[in-house]
């Protein structure tokens, strides 16, 4: 073995010992961020050239491939700089940034959007060449399903939608020719009965796309029993907001669960129409639903005949689920769990992209303790949570220092990783008097938002919705209405929030987080992603300027206002 080598190898030894159990960005000194400098040496093992013309330039000069075949290795002494970032919470993975990429959309934050569809219309097209409506009726009607499906997703003309619409399933018609159903059929076999629809991925395609007129998306979506027979278990009525909320009771979800879906006369399809009001009634059936459940799992006396409970009477109950909860802990679920993926679309190949229900609605569950394996051993449930309080246990053991803490500060005290120091270096794009809105220094999707609780409870930060107060709840709710107008001003149209809580009557510094991943068009998902590596094309901080300019003029401020 080399000498030299020998050194590096006891050199990285020693380094290892050191190395800390956690291996997070975030340190008591501020975020630490990686970077390669790539130059390498490559060995030119190909046997044979190819030379091959590829076409020609304007003046006839032709266009070769010779480039393609290098005669001897390859040297890259000066490769582009990719910063490399740990996720503050490492069992998220890390991103890789791209300095060219970035420093490019540093100089033009604007160009972090996504551009708005052109109006689609395959029946207006053929009506400038053909000029019998019937022919052209025929020739929509008969498109390859590849072609329908598109078609379905992406028109936004609403005489070709009812079209697709009722070549797909049959109608019962009032008699201005105006649906008020849909025709049902007995299956002769099982014995259930099914709508009558030809093809149900194309009906779903077309009964989620906002340009379909909006009696058509009440009797394909929105009107309560249409999409199957989930019980109605809790509603929330005010103004001009209506919400159901509907038990899936055999669910992928063990011991149900629940969505919080607008009603059939609140249509929303854009998160951009949604309400403060809309949002409130949204997560105020999840606080309910969570709070009731506790109540009972704890014995609580509690009036739940066929009646809401309000704000106060909701922040009583969670006074009485607290004082409780001390000698009860091993007795209930203590872990929520609560998702939202808004957004849908279907590919012409067959894939589909993301939501698998309507629009807008909201999905939420209570998770037990522990399980008994199938060896008869009891063991934890998961829940997303748990992994950032191991998060925090490994920092407090290698620094001895709160991890939120720390993170807090990294988060206020940001530098630019390009350390530019021309440009501003904010992450956080809204702030109240109980969380921050903020991008983390390490997205895991390009365009993450995370929202985390500043507020405490006592002596310990707000870690789940049970700690938080009717105040707290408020400004979550708040901050989240925000995140979401962003998306829809940057033009994202599917979006996956989650939320990371803290078990119940746990001590241990966590504070409540959520996260918002937009899936974009050039980044779906791959390998990389796969594999936890997560590739950004801007850095951080000039995310934030787009987002604090989205907020801005959805609130006729200027960029630089951020709320506090």
């Amino acid at each position: 073995m080399p000498v030299a080598l020998f050194k590096e190898i006891k050199k990285n030894k020693k380094q290892k010992t050191k190395q800390k159990m956690v291996k997070s960005s975030v340190t008591p000194d501020g975020f630490r961020v990686g970077i390669h400098k790539p130059s390498y040496h490559v060995p030119n093992l190909r046997c044979h050239d190819y030379p091959l013309s590829l076409g020609l330039l304007d003046d006839g000069t032709s266009r070769t491939n010779v480039g393609n075949f290098p005669q001897g290795a390859v040297r890259e002494k000066n490769g582009r700089w990719i910063y490399e970032i740990i996720n503050p919470f490492p069992f998220r993975g890390a991103v890789f940034i791209d300095s060219n990429w970035a420093e490019t959309m540093a100089a033009r934050p604007e160009k972090i959007k996504i551009s708005t569809p052109p109006a689609c219309s395959l029946k207006k097209n053929l009506s400038d060449h053909i000029g019998d409506p019937f022919l052209i009726k025929q020739i929509i009607s008969s498109l390859p399903k590849p072609l329908l499906y598109s078609l379905a997703g992406n028109s936004t003309d609403k005489e070709e939608l009812v079209l697709l619409a009722r070549n797909c399933c049959r109608f019962v018609d009032d008699k201005q020719g105006n649906p008020r159903g849909l025709h049902y059929k007995k299956d002769k076999e099982s014995g259930q009965v099914r709508a009558d629809i030809d093809d149900f991925e194309l009906f779903e395609t077309i009964a989620n796309n906002p340009y379909l007129p909006d009696i058509y998306k009440e009797v394909m979506a929105l009107r309560p029993g249409v999409q199957g027979a989930s019980e109605i278990v809790g509603e929330y009525r005010q103004d001009k907001t209506h919400v159901f909320e509907y038990l899936r009771r055999n669910s992928y979800i063990p011991h149900g669960h629940f969505a919080a879906n607008m009603g059939h006369d609140a249509i929303r399809y854009r998160t951009s129409e949604l309400s403060h009001t809309d949002m409130h009634g949204l997560r105020h059936l999840y606080y309910q639903r969570v709070f009731v459940s506790l109540a009972e799992q704890l014995g609580l006396d509690i009036d739940t005949r066929r009646r809401a409970l309000g704000v106060e009477e909701l922040e009583q109950l969670r006074f009485s689920i607290i004082a409780a909860l001390a000698d009860n802990l091993k007795t209930i679920h203590p872990t929520t769990l609560w998702g939202w993926n808004f957004g849908y679309d279907f590919s012409g190949s067959g894939y589909r992209l993301h939501a698998s229900h309507q629009m807008i609605h909201q999905q939420y569950a209570m998770i037990p303790q522990t399980i008994d394996s199938l060896d008869g051993e009891e063991i934890d449930c998961y829940g997303c949570g748990d992994m950032v309080a191991t998060v925090i246990a490994a920092y407090r053991a290698d620094y001895k220092r709160d991890f939120f803490a720390d993170y807090l500060s990294a988060i206020r005290s940001n530098s630019r990783i390009d350390g530019n120091l021309k440009l501003p270096s904010e992450l956080i794009v809204y702030e109240n008097n109980s969380v921050i809105l903020f991008v983390p220094k390490a997205q895991v999707s390009q365009w993450e938002l995370q929202i985390m609780t500043t507020a405490d409870a006592g002596k310990q930060p707000v870690g789940n919705i049970v700690e938080a107060d009717a105040e707290v709840r408020h400004n979550i709710d708040q901050a989240i209405l925000i995140a979401q107008k962003i998306y829809a001003g940057l033009g994202a149209r599917m979006v996956t929030s989650i939320e990371y809580p803290k078990r119940l009557g746990i001590e241990n510094g966590q504070r409540l987080i959520y996260a918002f991943l937009p899936k974009l068009p050039w980044s779906m998902g791959g390998f990389s992603e796969a594999q936890q590596r997560y590739i950004c094309g801007h850095f951080p901080e000039d995310f934030a300027r787009a987002c604090l300019f989205q907020k801005s003029e959805d609130r006729g401020q200027k960029p630089e206002d951020r709320m506090v």
